[in-house]
């Protein structure tokens, strides 16, 4: 049975946070926005917000202050996701362009859901184990905690959820953001704020692994070689895998593989993914794929280099609908199967393995770091034209270092 939410009526913390006087900046994404919605908010505090895709703008909006039940931060660091890239290059499909059913706000929205940061004002009723100055990092699910999925303990279905940095509340990539306790996680002396702002995609590649039959003596192939690939290689090296594959094109991306723990890297476009993986593994193929590309040619390959009753977990967001043929499946019992984010206590366990050393890599992941007025040239458009060379890309905020 599936352990039921401990947190009770949501209906409070989830209040849009008041704002103060003052403004500060952040960068918000403008796609679907019309004109007055833009002019109305293009005054206040640093963020990044949407409006047509490719419209992200570094402008100052209004700064909030707690209301009741909810922790102000002060951003540190703020790596630019996969997502938030998907959304400024073809957006809006995540960020909500009619007012989102918890948080009431539609684009233009700041962006950031992968970010550390420090407490700097509690508001009433917080617990008393949190005191300003504290480390912390955000697990950015919204979720409202009444509906089937979310009493059942699957806060990442929420019928309802969303994201801090993509629908509504701020995000990372701002001066200041307020968020409930609930989405609060404390980081340990021995992690820096650099490190911390890598759990949250971390969290995606360890519950991935969680939540497949995944067992240590199996075979598995990886898709991707970029963050969310490399985060399933280090949960799968953490629980001791000793067979892991990965498909990968670009040339740094498979030295990182490699390095991060990888036994065999294979180039999509010179190797027969499907033999290799048969060859690799006693001449029947892979017990579980993890699909972190999203790329029809990927999944047709690991599709047919699973064994029987292998398993294929696809965590990729698709940009587009792609071509499934069930059969495939059917003739050797092998089963698909989606996961979303992560679940509660993956953030909790994801720093528990970096402070303990079994995801000691996870640092060499940064590639880059930049300053919060830097985001589209350096950051965004880094990330479309130099995008084998970069892995995470983090953003510097305001907040202690």
């Amino acid at each position: 049975m599936p352990a039921t939410t401990q947190d009770g009526d949501h209906s409070v913390a989830n209040k849009p946070a008041p704002t103060t006087d003052g403004t500060m900046k952040a960068v918000r994404f403008h796609g679907g926005c019309c004109k007055a919605c833009n002019d109305k908010t293009s005054k206040g505090v640093p963020s990044l917000p949407f409006a047509q895709n490719k419209d992200l703008r570094y402008e100052d909006i209004p700064e909030p202050k707690c209301g009741q039940g909810q922790i102000k931060i002060k951003p540190a660091w703020c790596g630019i996701c996969g997502s938030d890239l998907h959304e400024y290059l073809g957006g809006p499909s995540i960020c909500p362009t009619s007012p989102h059913p918890i948080t009431g706000e539609q684009v233009p929205v700041t962006f950031g859901h992968e970010f550390s940061g420090v407490v700097e004002e509690l508001g009433k009723g917080v617990s008393e184990k949190w005191k300003v100055g504290d480390r912390v990092c955000v697990q950015p699910i919204i979720y409202d905690g009444d509906c089937g999925a979310c009493q059942d303990g699957l806060i990442n279905c929420c019928y309802k959820n969303g994201f801090v940095g993509l629908s509504g509340w701020g995000g990372g990539l701002s001066d200041h953001l307020v968020v409930p306790e609930y989405a609060v996680v404390k980081i340990p002396d021995n992690i820096g704020l650099d490190v911390a702002a890598l759990v949250e995609p971390l969290a995606v590649g360890w519950h991935a692994v969680n939540a497949s039959p995944f067992k240590p003596s199996d075979s598995v192939l990886v898709l991707g070689g970029g963050p969310i690939g490399l985060a399933v290689i280090q949960a799968l090296r953490a629980r001791g895998c000793k067979q892991i594959i990965v498909s990968e094109v670009s040339q740094m991306r498979k030295e990182f593989a490699k390095e991060f723990g990888a036994h065999h890297v294979l180039d999509p476009t010179k190797d027969d993914i499907v033999a290799k993986c048969r060859e690799l593994a006693d001449g029947q193929g892979v017990n579980v794929s993890f699909d972190a590309a999203g790329v029809q040619a990927g999944l047709d390959q690991a599709i047919l280099a699973l064994r029987a009753r292998g398993t294929h977990v696809n965590i990729a967001i698709w940009e587009k609908r792609c071509n499934f043929f069930p059969n495939d499946l059917v003739f050797r019992e092998k089963t698909y199967m989606a996961v979303a984010t992560y679940v509660k206590g993956d953030f909790e366990d994801v720093i528990s393995a970096i402070s303990d050393g079994r995801l000691d890599m996870c640092k060499k992941m940064i590639t880059k770091r930049i300053g919060l007025d830097e985001v589209v040239e350096e950051g965004f458009k880094a990330l479309i034209k130099d995008k084998d060379n970069q892995v995470k890309i983090l953003v510097r905020g305001s907040g202690q270092i």
